[in-house]
């Protein structure tokens, strides 16, 4: 595989005005995205690493984009702070360039948000070779147009991301998880759409199909048992409870989906309302719904042609990120004229890859 590992910006400026298709690539850890095709030189952006910028009294943090999400969490982790859309793959490798690029949050992203809620700000190179900055490092700021908004999801197709700022949270004091079972699906969406609507702060909701709530509470450890209680009590019904040691390990496995098996991974965005419909579809596939139902993490064995028609019969798009595809996006069309148009502006000469979208 011909590839380069450019350490600085520079670098990376060099390499695109030189070589005529360009794979940015990070810790590899989304191989469905991360994968050279003929003809493509793969850039190595975990060179390109580092934290630059860290006050934990500011809440922000500034890092190159081939930045390890774990040396990151760690630096974080030491001030009692963390990364609150809960990025995936860190046990695999991931890196914050590569995380923003496939537009990627964890089951903890239901408390405040996905990944587009806390980048400020962005520096990357576009298809030119140009070094392009926007937003900036702090959470108001009116840079004019949404740059960093506008690269959650990109891909890779506007341009190789060189540095991201972000938002922190404090972490919570000590966590707690409660696990229901219900009689079948629809008294577990019931629940569902009740404590989404409800003032119950949880950091994770998520669905287990067939019939399952896990929920995580945050906060204070002499405060986590009586409310524990009360979440009980809202549901009408006992479960099984995780703490400490076991309810952190729990987690961890969720987040980097260890246990989704072979197959294609696949993310797909979506409502509680297609959840039905789509469980009449995926089989056995082992899969997840978190955030509240608005995001699922699933594991597919049959045919990509097979999963891409049940997502466009549904009206959802779909993201592959494990798995030897000629194109990882599948399901519904969601870029519009908009998306092509700004592509092409940023990328005139077709550098970087432009995945077909779905019709």
């Amino acid at each position: 595989m011909n590839s380069l590992r450019p350490t600085h910006p520079k670098e990376v400026q060099e390499a695109v005005r030189s070589h005529p298709r360009l794979l940015p690539r990070g810790g590899g850890s989304k191989p469905a995205l991360s994968s050279p095709k003929e003809g493509q030189v793969a850039l190595e952006l975990t060179g390109l690493s580092g934290v630059l910028e860290y006050n934990p009294g500011e809440y922000v943090v500034v890092a190159r984009a081939g930045t390890a999400l774990a040396e990151l969490e760690a630096l974080l982790r030491a001030h009692g702070q963390y990364l609150p859309f809960d990025p995936p793959f860190v046990g695999q490798g991931a890196t914050l360039g590569g995380t923003v690029a496939a537009g990627l949050s964890g089951p903890m992203r239901n408390r405040y948000g996905g990944v587009r809620d806390f980048i400020l700000g962005v520096e990357f190179v576009d298809g030119l070779g140009n070094l392009v900055r926007g937003g900036g490092k702090v959470v108001k700021n009116a840079a004019g147009f949404d740059l960093p908004k506008l690269m959650v999801g990109s891909l890779g197709r506007l341009g190789v991301l060189t540095e991201l700022a972000f938002k922190v949270f404090p972490y919570p004091k000590a966590t707690a998880t409660l696990k229901v079972a219900f009689p079948n699906l629809g008294e577990a969406l019931e629940a569902l759409y009740r404590l989404a609507a409800s003032p119950i702060e949880l950091y994770a909701l998520d669905l287990v199909p067939p019939n399952s709530l896990v929920l995580r509470l945050g906060g204070l450890p002499e405060a986590l048992p009586a409310r524990l209680e009360r979440l009980e009590g809202f549901l009408g019904r006992r479960g099984e409870r995780l703490q400490e040691e076991a309810e952190k390990a729990y987690w961890e496995g969720v987040r980097d989906l260890r246990d989704f098996g072979e197959g294609y991974l696949v993310k797909v965005a979506l409502t509680p309302r297609h959840i039905p419909a789509l469980e009449a579809r995926l089989g056995a596939a082992p899969r997840r719904y978190m955030s509240a139902g608005h995001l699922l993490y699933l594991a597919w064995s049959g045919p990509v042609e097979a999963l891409d028609e049940a997502l466009r019969a549904e009206g959802l798009p779909g993201l592959i990120l494990r798995g030897v595809v000629a194109n990882p996006r599948i399901g519904l069309n969601s870029e519009g004229t908009f998306g092509l148009k700004v592509t092409a502006a940023l990328d005139p000469e077709g550098r970087f890859e432009r995945y077909a979208a779905p019709n």
